[in-house]
């Protein structure tokens, strides 16, 4: 397949996952049954921002315009170990190796084992040429290079073990929100997407805030108050009693709503059901402590021109990537184009 087949054979599958699909629900009902943290709605939240962010037509063609996609001489394989903290969250390495015109042998997270694989049906069905691109595999061997995803201790890990290949290895990040106190409710709404969507598990999700000095939390509370349905999850029931049990049995300072605890707490990673929380003088050095940190941080959060120095993204707009919105910020299509 040349790069035109490749591309037409995306916008085919974001047309594909566009329609009603019986069998895609039960694939997902199954998902459900195996991981209790990929609901239904999770799910058909991530197909959709894929099939209307990543494989729309105009989308697809303007990217790969902006690379000059030579063919290669002689297609590598690129192994892709996939993280499972949200649905689907490596289709966009997956995709971008298949555009590229290279073979991806793909190691599959046990907690998002059945959505990819129906996917890549769906694909072959669509150009069955592009079955030779994809391999799922219990282990990776044979491969030219890796593109691999975990928390901080896997990636010492997935250092020792592919740092002699072409690689590119994420660690920990996550996403922040930094207020000025002049939102409106329907920001502040808006940001409770970019706090609960996928229960706060990926790593596009805010975890912290940064809010001005005498900041009133009242009306942030209250807008969080619209996703209290979250606390009827018993897995993240679970893990808002027992947070806030320990808040209370250590006398921890904390605000909560029922249905998340705000904390005022450094650290750029929060538990799940929690939310962390600094106060700020001054934006110009919020910025600069901000550039510091910028491997912590995967995006920002913020109302447009607050931060004049740093890229933003508009409230509620975490969980739906483009495809320049690569992870870590590391362009993918130019490592494998520089293979």
């Amino acid at each position: 397949m040349n790069v035109r087949a490749r591309i037409d054979a995306l916008i085919s599958l974001g047309e594909r996952l566009r329609q009603e699909d019986e069998y895609l629900t039960a694939v997902m009902h199954r998902s459900q049954h195996h991981n209790a943290w990929f609901t239904l709605e999770n799910q058909q939240q991530a197909v959709e921002s894929i099939a209307v962010k990543l494989l729309d037509p105009t989308a697809l063609q303007r990217w790969i315009e902006h690379y000059d996609h030579p063919e290669p001489a002689a297609p590598l394989t690129v192994g892709l170990v996939m993280a499972g903290n949200i649905p689907l969250v490596g289709f966009h390495d997956l995709l971008c190796v298949f555009a590229a015109g290279h073979r991806a042998q793909i190691k599959l997270s046990e907690k998002d084992a059945y959505l990819l694989p129906y996917l890549l049906k769906l694909l072959a069905d669509i150009a069955p040429e592009s079955a030779g691109y994809f391999e799922i595999v219990p282990q990776l061997k044979g491969f030219d290079a890796v593109i691999a995803t975990g928390s901080n201790n896997t990636a010492r890990y997935f250092e020792s073990y592919f740092g002699k290949y072409p690689h590119i290895i994420r660690r920990n990040r996550n996403g922040i929100a930094v207020l000025s106190g002049h939102e409106t409710h329907d920001e502040l709404h808006a940001l409770g997407k970019d706090v609960f969507r996928f229960f706060g598990l990926g790593c596009r999700n805010v975890a912290k805030l940064y809010v001005p000095a005498g900041y009133d939390f009242q009306p942030l509370l209250e807008a969080l108050h619209d996703f209290r349905e979250l606390i009827l999850h018993p897995k993240y029931k679970n893990n808002f009693d027992y947070n806030f049990a320990l808040y209370i049995l250590n006398r921890v300072p904390h605000l909560a709503n029922g249905c998340i605890l705000l904390k005022e707490d450094p650290s750029f990673q929060s538990r799940i059901a929690s939310l962390h929380y600094e106060f700020y003088t001054d934006l110009s050095a919020l910025e600069d402590i901000l550039a510091v940190h910028r491997e912590e941080i995967q995006c920002i959060v913020a109302q447009p021109n607050l931060l004049p120095h740093s890229t933003t993204i508009p409230f509620g707009q975490t969980q739906s990537p483009g495809l320049f919105d690569y992870p870590d910020g590391v362009d993918v299509m130019e490592f494998l184009e520089g293979l």
